[in-house]
């Protein structure tokens, strides 16, 4: 699997780029043995269309200055940006082989000191809203004009220091400042439901829409895997009065069928079996390279 050079794809381009970077995403997970999957892959329609769509970016110029911001504050979801980035050409596509080695630039959680492209490292839940937030403050005061994005998981969002986030936010008027909320309604370490093997969406019904909306953002709903609609969301939301939230309705281990709404599968490395159902589940044919050799 290669990075591919795309203008500006199409729906059906986009997605099989997002088809691709989820067989991406269950090789190196299986082959590293540890890392996450339920929020990785959840989170991969949106991530293709803002990297090939939505973000004004140069791969082949990651510290370009009037670059927008992208910052993946739920960082333990690093391996779906790794590999969208890859296919987008900020490195080779075969890197994503050494995906948590010790000495590898594509670490656990995003490391900003390791792999350009990186615009903040996050890990540690809320951190990584908040380090948006600052930086959408500092474009403002400086007079920059690019846009700071932010994808913040629903479980992260149990974070007080999200909600502080918010209120500066709004009280700054960053109307240069989007976040994507992937809304797939599960958290590993929840509230336990009627059985061991269940758990309480952190937020139900349109609570979470609703609390952003009393922080005073603008906030509009979605489908996060409809990459269409997607996009018309995004692309309405890019003259707001102030920061945005975007409330996209997703499902957690989306693309194989007993990853999908399973938490366990948070964090949880495929046997040899169950990673062939998962290949042969997103299209992958015998003998295919989508998460292997390239450029």
């Amino acid at each position: 699997m290669t990075a591919e050079v795309i203008e500006r794809p199409d729906i059906a381009e986009l997605e099989e780029l997002a088809r691709r970077a989820r067989v991406a995403i269950v090789k190196a997970i299986a082959n590293a043995e540890g890392g996450h999957l339920g929020g990785p892959l959840s989170a991969t329609d949106m991530l293709t269309a803002l990297y090939w769509r939505i973000l004004n970016i140069r791969p082949d110029e990651p510290m370009w200055p009037d670059r927008d911001r992208f910052v993946l504050s739920k960082g333990h979801s690093s391996i779906a940006l790794y590999a969208v980035m890859a296919l987008r050409g900020y490195f080779p596509v075969a890197e994503l082989d050494t995906f948590d080695a010790i000495d590898s630039r594509l670490q656990g959680h995003p490391d900003m000191t390791a792999l350009p492209g990186i615009d903040i490292s996050s890990g540690s839940l809320g951190l990584g809203f908040s380090g948006a937030v600052g930086i959408a403050m500092g474009a403002k005061a400086i007079g920059a004009e690019f846009t700071t994005y932010a994808m913040v998981g629903d479980g992260e969002c149990n974070e007080g220091i999200v909600w502080e986030g918010a209120h500066v936010a709004k009280r700054y008027r960053l109307d240069n400042l989007i976040v994507v909320l992937d809304h797939n309604k599960l958290q590993q370490f929840g509230w336990r439901g009627e059985s061991a093997q269940d758990r309480i969406p952190p937020y139900t019904g349109t609570e979470l829409a609703d609390r952003w909306k009393a922080f005073g953002w603008h906030v509009v709903e979605g489908d996060g895997h409809d990459i269409a609609a997607f996009l018309e969301v995004m692309e309405s939301v890019q003259d707001a009065d102030g920061p945005v939230a975007v409330v996209a309705h997703t499902v957690k281990g989306k693309g194989v069928s007993y990853m999908e709404n399973v938490f366990q599968w948070h964090s949880k490395v495929p046997t040899a079996e169950e990673l062939t159902i998962a290949l042969t589940e997103l299209g992958e044919l015998p003998g295919d390279e989508a998460g292997g050799d390239g450029e």
